[in-house]
Parts: structure tokens; sequence; C-alpha cells
């Protein structure tokens, strides 16, 4: 049995995927900080709940058709990115960077990033407690 596979897996595997894109993205921004002109990016959020009714669609569809439908966001560049419109600031040279702003967002993805690992982990663990594997 394939974990990835699963609904749960195949959810949270996505999540870290745009998470880890989404800290790249950041990144760049960070990077960028002194260019003149540039405008910072970040990645579109992800509905959860429009992911699930998806996801519960794809794997009916496959239940009856017996075939598996490949995931549109299964690549890290299916994501779509979105200027920053309103900058708190702007800095003469018209770069829209804050630097502690999108520390803030790096942290907040860190966490967020931790805590589905975490999960991730929680998970498999009750799955090995299930099928009476030792922890």
């Amino acid at each position: 049995m394939e974990l990835g596979k699963l609904t749960l897996f195949g959810m949270v595997k996505g999540q870290m995927k745009w998470l880890g894109r989404r800290q790249e993205v950041l990144a760049q921004n960070v990077a960028n900080s002194d260019t003149p002109g540039y405008k910072p990016k970040d990645l579109k959020a992800v509905d959860f709940r429009e992911m699930m009714h998806r996801q519960h669609k794809r794997d009916v569809m496959n239940t009856m058709s017996g075939t598996t439908v490949a995931s549109s966001q299964s690549s890290a560049n299916g994501y779509k990115t979105e200027e920053n419109r309103s900058p708190y600031e702007t800095s003469p040279d018209g770069n829209g960077v804050v630097l502690e702003e999108q520390m803030a967002k790096i942290g907040e993805t860190q966490m967020k990033y931790q805590l589905t690992n975490e999960l991730y982990r929680k998970h498999i663990s009750m799955i090995k407690i299930a099928i009476g594997k030792q922890r």
C-alpha cells in the first residue's frame, strides 16, 4: 500500500510542497530587497476546503472508473504567485520589500511546515500501531 495514494497523506504532501514553494518565493523577496523597482511576491493561498472537495471528487471518480487521475498541483511550479499590490512601505527607488514583513512570513511558513510535518509523523505512527508494529 502506497501512503501517497491515501487522501490524507496526499493532502499533507501537497501542503508541504506549497509551504516549500512559498519559502522559495519569500527568499527571493529577501534576496531582491535592494533591487530598484522590485515588488514583493507571495503565493496565492490554497483554499483547504476547495482542495478537499476536489480530492474527494477525484477519489470518487477513481473508485468508479478504476483508474488514477493525476493531481493538478503535483508540481511545485503549479502554484500561482501574486504581487503585493499595496506594500506597507516603498523605498525611493521603488522597491517594496519590507524585510521585517518578509521575515515574519518566513517564520509563519516555517511553523506551518513543522506542524504539517508533525501531523504526518503522528499519522504514520497511528498506522503503525493499527497494523501492530512498534512505534
